[in-house]
């Protein structure tokens, strides 16, 4: 039985677009991903990032591609499924200190509220923090960036094991592509936040030009703690206040 992708998750204001942009996709490797089950985030997973609604999308913040961990990968740029409780008693839970990307945002955002010295981003310095009136879970953490208007998605959408990353994510140029040609007709808006590798590849596409775009590094460099346009730009959204 085919294992077809589940198109149900896309919000109603999302599918034409989506399905436009479906079919420039290679036929043959969407089908490999209807008949072949062991691929993430998986066919019931795949669109999550289009659950907003367009008109509330603000942002689209591109990611690589999915985690290569079952528990992990859920069709959100970022969000790790894994992950839970963001606070120990040692500063950030083991989960998130280990996740390198997911350690120094959570810095990049303490820095950004001024609860945080960029001088000391260290473990002892985060456990010193009053954490009472701060968000608990990376759960809530991702929520309030939907509600924000944060599309978070990846720029392949899809891992199976029979290609590399770099091999995925040309598959889904074309979507990429045609997603943001009928953005430029129904929300030219949107602003594009690129990080790292992403930037690259999406700046290659003529049509992103026509987007306001935030460009910086891959949250995997300790330099995008101390990025000044970037915690320019998070520290408007407050994102770690539990209000």
């Amino acid at each position: 039985m085919q294992n077809k992708l589940n198109l149900q998750k896309i919000h109603p204001s999302w599918q034409p677009i989506v399905k436009i942009a479906l079919t420039k996709v290679d036929p043959h490797y969407i089908q490999e991903l209807e008949e072949k089950p062991n691929w993430l985030p998986g066919a019931n997973n795949i669109f999550n990032a289009f659950s907003i609604p367009l008109d509330n999308t603000r942002y689209i913040f591109f990611g690589e591609s999915p985690y290569p961990r079952a528990q992990s990968a859920n069709g959100y740029a970022f969000w790790d499924a894994k992950v839970h409780e963001l606070w120990s008693a040692d500063g950030l839970t083991k989960p998130v200190n280990r996740a390198t990307s997911l350690r120094n945002i959570m810095k990049m955002l303490l820095v950004s509220e001024g609860l945080l010295d960029e001088a000391d981003t260290t473990q002892p310095a985060i456990a010193h923090l009053d954490k009472t009136h701060l968000i608990q879970t990376l759960d809530q953490l991702f929520e309030k960036l939907l509600q924000e208007g944060f599309l978070l998605l990846n720029a392949s959408l899809a891992l199976l094991g029979d290609y590399k990353v770099n091999e995925h994510a040309k598959k889904w140029h074309g979507f990429i592509e045609s997603l943001l040609t009928s953005l430029k007709l129904q929300k030219p808006d949107v602003q594009l936040v690129l990080l790292g590798n992403i930037a690259k590849i999406i700046q290659k596409m003529p049509i992103a030009n026509h987007f306001p775009q935030i460009i910086a590094e891959h949250p995997y460099n300790i330099s995008f703690i101390k990025n000044p346009k970037i915690r320019s730009f998070f520290n408007s959204f407050h994102l770690l206040n539990s209000k």
